[in-house]
């Protein structure tokens, strides 16, 4: 069954880029695909109503265009409603809207304090994200993606692994007792496969290659101390027992795909960016910080008056 009404917490955003804060002055980014408009003709008739009025409240016009961009905020399954259906819905709710913002003009409320404070900041906000939108969304191309990938990425040795295997064993006499087989010729995997608890005895406990941060931090200290073909001198206590380990290899981790870093990528330029349009914007600006009584800031006062604790 179809909702009747939509609510508008699924249609908020009318921008392409929506521009997210994430720290003081840093951003992301996320692009959202439009819905695709109905099909108009090429024709200079055609284009002049390729955006036509769809309805008016009290004189005032909501056009097509002001429909599609409230889809672009809609999650994807209702987008993929027969636009038969999703525009008239939309178009409904436009003039509800409508009809409730000229209801609260009528009554004052965009006088009230509280709510003219609330609209300043809504203009700021807007503001903000089309300067940061126009100055940032072009740079973000995948020609430059990857030109930042093959410089910062691509061409740099990647985080050292460890090929390792281990017998854990709930005593540390018993770990001491097997260190002393291996000394004697015993097989490390034969070993592991006969005593070891872990769940990887049946490979011998074979751990594959690994970063030092996916071990808990005895075993990986451990390990990457060790070179290939070491088994560790003594027992290794971590919250899961005692370890018995031996390294097989160790390499520099290839880098990741392009694809694979992508995101990342994007980010950190959406981030510089954005710190290069706060300092452009701060560029001649005369800037003053005061304390939180409102008394002039000096160098050495705190962030908050005496007796409060800091942030």
């Amino acid at each position: 069954m179809l909702p009747h009404r939509l609510s508008w917490a699924f249609a908020p955003a009318f921008v392409t880029l929506s521009l997210i804060a994430v720290a003081p002055g840093a951003v992301q980014a996320q692009t959202a695909p439009a819905p695709a408009a109905p099909p108009v003709s090429s024709s200079a008739t055609a284009t002049a109503h390729a955006d036509p009025v769809i309805a008016r409240v009290n004189g005032a016009e909501i056009r097509l265009s002001d429909v599609m961009e409230a889809a672009q905020g809609l999650p994807q399954e209702y987008r993929g409603m027969p636009q038969n259906i999703l525009l008239p819905m939309l178009t409904d709710q436009l003039v509800d809207r409508a009809a409730v913002v000229t209801m609260a003009r009528r009554q004052g409320l965009d006088k009230d304090p509280l709510t003219a404070r609330a609209i300043a900041r809504a203009v700021d906000e807007t503001l903000e994200n089309a300067v940061l939108r126009r100055d940032i969304e072009p740079t973000l191309t995948e020609a430059a993606m990857r030109a930042r990938y093959a410089t910062d990425i691509a061409t740099k040795e990647g985080e050292v692994e460890v090929h390792a295997r281990h017998i854990l064993l709930a005593a540390e006499a018993d770990a001491i007792a097997v260190i002393a087989d291996l000394k004697k010729g015993a097989d490390f995997g034969e070993v592991a496969k006969a005593r070891s608890s872990d769940p990887g005895a049946a490979s011998g406990g074979d751990l594959g290659f690994f970063k030092k941060d996916a071990m808990v931090p005895e075993f990986a200290e451990a390990a990457f101390a060790m070179k290939p073909g070491e088994v560790s001198e003594k027992p290794v206590k971590s919250q899961f027992g005692w370890h018995v380990i031996k390294v097989e290899e160790r390499r520099a981790a290839p880098p990741p795909s392009f694809e694979q870093a992508q995101e990342g990528l994007r980010q950190a330029m959406i981030q510089e960016g954005v710190q290069k349009v706060m300092t452009a914007a701060r560029a001649g600006l005369t800037i003053e910080r005061f304390n939180i009584d409102g008394t002039p800031r000096k160098a050495t006062d705190d962030a908050m008056p005496p007796g409060h604790p800091k942030p």
